[in-house]
């Protein structure tokens, strides 16, 4: 495989987490796209929120990349988890388009540098805050996978809605009866096992 090969790869993987994640929001109230749904508050357009600064600082501020977009401030007043949630006042589209341009200026970094381009990742300590694009490439798309993977058990959780993709939801049945009856499977499994330990 050729450099191009492995960046187109690694894109791949990472923009079908980005569509996943933006997916999860489809047909959503602003209240259950924004409402906290763990006990450490995680929410829908948080995760979208917070992947957008991952990418800005991971694939453009490591590598003096300039960019405008407006990022949490955490070594000031701001709160130490602005970038988990929307505030009131940001709506999301302010969010979701903020998130496209920092992946097409994220992408732009990816086309423009070699993989084994040097960088530092400000945030870190001295000792270890010299990185290569793939090194935060391979970061950027394993933090955004987690992400999406968080997102698809909030929204299932939320309504039901499942799935990988929107185009291919990996899903072996779309029958209700189907997944009752799967699910009280699962449950006698696990209850004969409890009983057996």
């Amino acid at each position: 495989m050729t450099e191009k090969d492995h960046k187109k790869d690694l894109l791949r993987y990472l923009q079908d987490a980005r569509d996943a994640l933006l997916w999860k929001l489809d047909g959503l109230s602003e209240y259950d796209v924004r409402r906290p749904l763990t006990t450490t508050g995680t929410n829908l357009l948080g995760l979208v929120k917070h992947v957008t600064g991952v990418e800005l600082g991971y694939l453009c501020d490591t590598f003096d990349r300039p960019h405008s977009e407006p990022l949490p401030d955490f070594k000031g007043d701001e709160e130490p988890n602005a970038d988990m949630f929307a505030t009131a006042d940001e709506s999301r589209e302010e969010i979701v388009e903020r998130y496209r341009r920092a992946w097409a200026l994220a992408d732009a970094t990816v086309d423009a540098l070699a993989l084994d381009a040097a960088g530092t990742v400000p945030w870190w300590p001295k000792e270890r805050a010299a990185v290569t694009l793939h090194h935060v490439l391979v970061r950027v798309v394993s933090d955004t996978q987690r992400h999406a993977g968080q997102a698809d058990i909030l929204r299932e959780g939320l309504d039901g809605a499942a799935g990988c993709l929107r185009a291919n939801d990996n899903l072996p049945s779309h029958d209700p009866q189907w997944w009752e009856e799967y699910r009280a499977r699962l449950e006698l499994i696990a209850r004969q096992a409890d009983a057996e330990g």
